[in-house]
């Protein structure tokens, strides 16, 4: 059975009492104690160049997203340890069907070049098809971004070990920095329908509400620097979401 490693922070013990009820169906997973950001004080922080994010993301960075941050971390070095060749990593707010190992483990064995496979996304704008499972789900690459949301994916033991080398210094939210696989250099791919649900999607954020999201933004000329940056990535995403 594909594992299922599912991040959860010590003080969400009812979203982890939703997620073992997946148990039910056979399903292995196991917990990932995550790493609550609003517990680590900025002087405390490792592996984070505040100034690169100030510049790239156009905003202060919040504890929520560093907390977020390290625990997937975390959980890439438990799949890098581990002596399954494939895993799924998720985050605690996402409902798993009884038959995501299978239709996961489909996408793999059909197309063994993906290093990396989103399982759910805010957005699909602009998707391109490469190819689709026996299990019928197609998977590609999207030309449009970033797509948003980290909280279900799929990869390889070796990818899980490149992504923790290639992301081990936080400068981004963990989010954007996963998807830009022009970037880490693990085959970074897409399900166009997501393989995973959130069952309560308009529920409050750990990370943190719109009106603190809006809080840590300087001034419009401040942000040129992050503008330029969003347009040379956005070229990126185009050149390799086009490439076969």
């Amino acid at each position: 059975m594909l594992p299922i490693h599912v991040i959860n922070l010590d003080r969400s013990a009812d979203r982890w009492e939703a997620i073992e009820r997946s148990r039910g169906f056979g399903l292995d997973i196991r917990r990932v104690a995550g790493i609550d950001g609003r517990a680590v004080g900025s002087g405390d922080r490792v592996d984070v160049d505040i100034a690169r994010f100030r510049r790239c993301h156009g905003r202060e960075m919040l504890p929520g997203e560093y907390g977020c941050y390290r625990s997937h971390l975390r959980a890439l070095e438990i799949v890098a340890a581990s002596p399954e060749p494939l895993a799924i990593i998720a985050e605690d707010d996402v409902t798993l069907p009884a038959d995501l190992p299978d239709r996961v483990a489909a996408v793999f064995s059909d197309a063994p070049e993906i290093g990396l496979l989103k399982l759910v996304n805010h957005r699909t704008t602009a998707f391109r098809a490469t190819g689709r499972s026996s299990e019928g789900d197609e998977y590609g690459r999207c030309l449009h971004g970033p797509q948003g949301s980290a909280a279900a994916y799929a990869l390889t033991r070796a990818s899980a070990a490149r992504l923790r080398e290639a992301l081990g210094t936080m400068w981004l939210p963990w989010d954007i920095a996963l998807e830009r696989g022009w970037a880490t250099g693990v085959a970074t791919f897409t399900t166009r329908e997501p393989l995973v649900s959130f069952p309560n999607r308009h529920g409050p954020s750990l990370i943190a509400d719109s009106a603190r999201y809006a809080r840590t933004k300087p001034s419009p000329l401040q942000r040129m620097p992050t503008l330029a940056f969003r347009a040379v990535d956005y070229l990126r995403r185009i050149q390799y979401g086009l490439r076969r």
